[in-house]
């Protein structure tokens, strides 16, 4: 399994922004993919995630309300549509997946994209 993410930039507090990952591969079983993030100097946390085997989308509670996780299965994509930015979401946004169900821990997902920078200032 491959991803591959697009769409960070630097933008003003109040703005918006959507990453795409974009998923070549496939699972045999559930899955649970999602979004992380990790601002300079500080550990890697996760932002939402969306489990297959029971079709739950959590979402954390710094982003709830401004940040919504979507996915298009026919072209096997995951977005992290974020709105109203904030200086304190600056950092890489990275998608991630892993077999089987969804846990906040990210050393055990195996799947990682590149990462995509978000500055907002």
């Amino acid at each position: 399994v491959q991803l591959v993410e697009s769409g960070g930039g630097s933008v003003q507090p109040g703005d918006s922004l959507r990453l795409s990952c974009s998923v070549r591969g496939s699972f045999d079983t559930r899955y649970c993919m999602g979004w992380f993030r990790q601002a300079q100097g500080k550990e890697r946390v996760r932002v939402a995630l969306f489990s297959t085997g029971t079709g739950i989308t959590v979402i954390a509670d710094a982003v709830r309300g401004r940040f919504t996780y979507s996915r298009d299965n026919a072209t096997n994509t995951q977005y992290l549509n974020m709105n109203d930015l904030k200086p304190e979401d600056t950092a890489m946004y990275y998608c991630a997946a892993k077999q089987g169900g969804c846990t906040v821990r990210p050393d055990v997902f195996r799947f990682w994209g590149q990462g995509t920078q978000v500055t907002v200032s």
